[in-house]
């Protein structure tokens, strides 16, 4: 196949031959052989990455238990007062934030995430341990710095490893069952945390919440050692690929993209601090980050959902208990509605929609404290996540290539949206208790704020695709076929 390469800030256009229509273009192989061998190697892809799903549940409870625990004694037996829970709470954000370019940086350059990612999850997974042994502010402050600060290898650099397996139209349904698990982190974690809460105090001596910190951080230490022979690499050094699926996971990015090899042209010719530079320049990276902050200020009653089941006035066990169904519906609906979204190459449309169920169920928590009412509420409020699985598709959709540029750039937006967790943290202050409608106000405003900044991107990106096709007729015009690039919006 001869081809010329035309690059320009906005668009990537391949001009070639027609090929001929019983061979895939820049392949040794046919269409039928093409077909079967593509379904096994998504079906391989998917088992293999299938794991991504338990080690994000694991992540977020580990991230997220000290908010069960602290309905069995943790800020008593530490001495906590003031906003010293909320600290301990925000300071993971900060470790977050410090680390997640550079991990993401690092992991594009070795190309290694069957390794990197299982070691830092086993790092993270002793740390949380260690948080049960604690006995002062100052102990469960360090632990929850370091948990943020080695567990910001493991998203960004998720999103990284499946944007470098997947096709555009393929990632939304792939990142949204990966944001299944952290909301099934929360039924999961709850009915985890309700059994050893109930059942372990006093247990060799320890209080409860502190086996809880035990338990938890043992299982991700196992899941982590596990994960190693399970995850891939990238498609160009993934040992376990034959030679025609690494050459077919190779084309599908290429003709994806529109680009001349999705890896030769990316990682391996492409320093990191080149890819720094590129993300750093392209304004898009620094609205998705304003949009992901005002998300995740949104979504803080998440930090507090244990805290906001207890205002209905159910023993410890049964408050527990009633967290898991809102989840668990968010999570069957994010599957549904993240395929819908990748069918119908449309994600602006799902952002808001789900944003304004949420906005929905703030407002009646604000307006009554009514133990049914208040319940649906939190059903209402928890569907805000089911357009956060599009967001997380839609930005790795909007600053595709190349993969150096992408890695910086999903890093940092997951990085620095956890100023989002920071302010988050301090929403839902005991003294705003229990109707917090001061909160709920909030997280209102900033759902709505979340909605224009994705809006005003949305318009956006539909001019650059009217404008790519402007330029892609006029090519057309000069007699050569033309491939063009199209933002899904």
């Amino acid at each position: 196949m001869s081809s010329s390469v035309e690059k320009t800030d906005s668009v990537v256009e391949i001009e070639t031959k027609v090929p001929d229509d019983n061979v895939i273009s820049g392949s040794t192989l046919n269409k039928s052989t093409r077909a079967i061998l593509e379904k096994r190697l998504k079906r391989k892809l998917d088992l293999r990455l299938g794991i991504l799903v338990i080690i994000q549940i694991l992540n977020y409870i580990d991230r997220s238990n000290v908010s069960s625990a602290r309905l069995q004694g943790f800020e008593q037996d530490l001495h906590l007062d003031g906003t010293q829970y909320s600290t301990v709470l925000s300071i993971l954000s900060v470790g977050y934030i410090i680390m997640q370019v550079p991990s993401n940086m690092f992991l594009n350059w070795i190309g290694r995430p069957s390794i990197y990612i299982p070691c830092c999850m086993m790092i993270w997974g002793v740390i949380s341990a260690l948080t049960g042994t604690t006995t002062n502010y100052l102990g469960a402050l360090l632990c929850r710095f370091f948990i943020g600060f080695v567990e910001a290898a493991y998203f960004p650099g998720a999103l990284l490893l499946i944007s470098r397996w997947y096709k555009r139209d393929e990632i939304g349904l792939r990142t949204s069952i990966l944001l299944c698990g952290s909301l099934m982190s929360n039924g999961w974690g709850t009915l985890i945390a309700s059994g050893v809460l109930a059942r372990m105090q006093g247990v060799l001596g320890y209080a409860a919440w502190r086996w809880l910190f035990y338990v938890e951080g043992s299982i991700t230490v196992f899941v982590a050692l596990c994960a190693i022979y399970i995850l891939p690499d990238f498609p160009h050094n993934t040992r376990w690929l034959t030679p025609d699926e690494r050459e077919l996971a190779i084309l599908r990015l290429q003709e994806d993209l529109a680009e001349e090899s999705a890896d030769d042209v990316g990682s391996l010719s492409m320093t990191p601090l080149k890819g720094l530079y590129m993300a750093l320049v392209d304004w898009k990276m620094w609205w998705f980050t304003l949009a992901a902050i005002s998300q995740l200020v949104t979504q803080s009653f998440f930090l507090f959902f244990p805290t906001l089941s207890a205002t209905m006035g159910f023993n410890t066990t049964v408050t527990l208990l009633l967290c898991t169904p809102p989840w668990v519906v968010a999570a069957l609906l994010v599957f549904a509605v993240a395929r819908h979204s990748d069918v119908k190459q449309r994600r602006f449309v799902y952002i808001a929609t789900s944003e304004c169920f949420g906005i929905l169920g703030f407002i009646i928590a604000i307006c009554t404290m009514n133990t049914v009412a208040r319940y649906i509420s939190l059903f209402l409020m928890a569907q805000t996540y089911i357009g956060l699985g599009c967001f997380y598709a839609w930005m790795s959709n909007s600053i595709p290539r190349p993969p150096a540029k992408r890695a910086v750039s999903l890093a940092f937006i997951n990085g620095f949206s956890q100023l989002g967790n920071v302010a988050g943290s301090y929403v839902f202050p005991v003294a705003w208790g229990p109707s917090y409608r001061n909160s709920f106000c909030i997280c209102t405003a900033t759902a709505v704020t979340h909605i224009l900044l994705c809006f005003i991107m949305h318009r956006h990106l539909v001019s650059e695709n009217k404008r790519f096709e402007q330029e892609e007729q006029e090519a057309a015009k000069t007699g050569g076929k033309t491939y063009s690039f199209r933002y899904i919006v």
